[in-house]
């Protein structure tokens, strides 16, 4: 019977538009991980941080398939 009921809402999360799709996405992370500003505000510090170090050529980035290559050597050597 449960099964049931979840393919029928499966079935109609199938039909809805993105825009709603994605407020019910936002909605179940939420209910999964409560929002916490004051992580939220180191976060987007640290975001902010990273775009004014990247943009003022301060730092060198590093290509991630380069990131990735170099990981998969470390683990299976």
């Amino acid at each position: 019977m449960l099964a049931l009921k979840q393919e029928q809402l499966f079935d109609e999360i199938d039909i809805l538009p993105i825009d709603l799709k994605t407020k019910i996405v936002d909605k179940i992370l939420a209910s999964i991980t409560p929002l916490n500003s004051e992580i939220d505000k180191l976060w987007i510090k640290e975001a902010n941080k990273r775009k004014q170090e990247i943009e003022s050529k301060s730092i060198t980035l590093v290509d991630g398939d380069e990131v990735f290559k170099k990981i998969s050597q470390r683990l299976n050597s």
